[in-house]
């Protein structure tokens, strides 16, 4: 990993100033690895999961993926300009002359996730290409079927100075995040993510952090029901709830709750009647992890709560080999349940009641640590304000879920436990861009006559005295 990233780095010092067409041309050939080998990617994101929708693959890691990436050659010409900056009183008379020039950082590290292991790989490459970047890529070992087709073709499309695939376990992991990079993004959990700030700390690289956490939905009080509910059951089950961005619990005024619950019922079924043969369902990634959830379901129902699990046709999942697992509506849950204490990341979604209008969300939202994102929905536009400037998060989708990452110029990103920094469109430009303050300094002796150059006498004098000014 070292001596591809030393080949990288001399790769991109050689090359300096790296020309608009050069960044657009890696664009252009990002964009025909993904869709020249769409249909392996398919068949290796279905062998990774288990069983993965390949009409959901083709629309959030193929489609996804080019969408970035085409959305930054049509941009990369206007984001690249030089932005002018005003100079102070009276050097702009003088003729003096200030801008912002964007610089490549250089070599960038990539680490990416499983749930997304095709589109979480190239979105950021979007960013990292268009700022003129070369990039190494650290795989997820639960996805080895999708990162073996990235080793396999990569090379008909990239040298290894421009972008190369690195793939194994943790110890890997924990070497690819201790590189001396010059920009590093992690895609991944919270609790990893302070590994990988204490890792690149030694190098003082600068990272950006993709996280997660629990995102609540709000449900106001004048909601349509039957939308909300309907738009919330397709969020939570796409990718079988495996999101960074997926809605995690409900907040529901405590008198429409019945009619919340019933209404999930009713689209979870009308959109997946069966799921163990049914093609559009993804299955949960590995054994692990549906263990791990069918055990915070058993917790929480030690603890009191109600389990409702949406099975239209009655299938038998215990007999089942697949570790397809349907929609599981949680009521009655308490904070000591662990399902409200972790990030669930997959199909179970609790339901918490609140009164005394939509302040008695906003406080249950801000008791916990600030989200990815906040959903609110609902036809009040004060209390859809209120919302707004009385929660942090990351971002937030009004009227539906999820829909905000997928606008690219909207940055994205979270805010303390659920990230640092953003991406996408011109936010992941800058982000991988060194933003490098030039200065023009005219030809008359301006230290002279600000009073800089000693002897100090009236002239410094003076300048103080402009400056103390208010």
């Amino acid at each position: 990993m070292k001596q591809i990233l030393e080949a990288q780095r001399r790769a991109f010092m050689a090359a300096l100033p790296e020309p608009l067409s050069v960044r657009k041309d890696r664009l252009k050939r990002a964009a025909a690895m993904i869709a020249d080998h769409a249909d392996r990617f398919c068949d290796a994101l279905s062998e990774d999961f288990g069983h993965r929708s390949r009409d959901q693959s083709m629309l959030t890691d193929i489609g996804g993926s080019i969408t970035p990436i085409t959305h930054a050659m049509k941009h990369v010409d206007r984001w690249a300009k030089a932005e002018k900056r005003k100079v102070q009183f009276p050097l702009g008379l003088l003729g003096a002359k200030a801008a912002v020039e964007y610089q490549p950082k250089g070599v960038v590290g990539v680490i990416a996730p499983w749930n997304f292991p095709v589109n979480l790989v190239m979105s950021p490459l979007a960013g990292i290409f268009a700022a003129g970047n070369r990039a190494m890529v650290k795989t997820s070992e639960f996805t080895p079927a999708t990162s073996a087709v990235f080793e396999e073709v990569v090379g008909l499309y990239f040298s290894p100075d421009e972008l190369a695939f690195v793939t194994g376990g943790p110890e890997v992991g924990k070497a690819f995040a201790e590189l001396p990079f010059d920009h590093l993004i992690f895609t991944g959990a919270t609790g990893i993510a302070r590994h990988i700030l204490h890792a690149a700390a030694d190098h003082l690289v600068p990272v950006t952090l993709e996280l997660g956490g629990k995102s609540p939905v709000i449900v106001g009080q004048g909601a349509d029901i039957a939308r909300t509910t309907e738009r919330v059951a397709l969020g939570k089950m796409l990718n079988a709830g495996q999101i960074c961005l997926a809605p995690d619990y409900m907040l529901v005024p405590a008198e429409q709750e019945g009619a919340v619950v019933e209404g999930l019922k009713t689209a979870a079924s009308a959109m997946y009647p069966t799921l163990l043969s049914n093609p559009d369902y993804t299955a949960i990634i590995n054994d692990r992890h549906h263990q791990r959830l069918t055990d915070w379901i058993e917790d929480a129902r030690a603890k009191g709560a109600t389990i409702e699990t949406v099975n239209p046709a009655g299938e038998d999942f215990a007999a089942s080999n697949s570790r397809k697992m349907p929609l599981h509506i949680v009521r009655d849950v308490t904070d000591d349940m662990t399902l409200m204490q972790e990030e669930i990341f997959g199909p179970v979604l609790p339901i918490r009641r609140y009164t005394g209008g939509v302040d008695g969300a906003i406080e249950a939202v801000n008791a916990r640590d600030r989200p990815l994102a906040v959903y609110y929905f609902g036809q009040d536009a004060g209390e859809e304000r209120r919302v707004l400037d009385r929660t942090i998060s990351g971002g937030a989708t009004i009227n539906d879920v999820i829909f905000h990452v997928s606008m690219e110029d909207l940055p994205f990103g979270g805010v303390g436990p659920s990230g640092m920094g953003a991406y996408h469109g011109l936010d992941g430009f800058r982000t991988f861009s060194h933003a490098k303050a030039v200065y023009r300094q005219p030809k008359i002796d301006v230290a002279k006559l600000a009073g800089l150059k000693p002897p100090y006498g009236s002239a410094t004098r003076r300048a103080v005295a402009g400056q103390l000014k208010r």
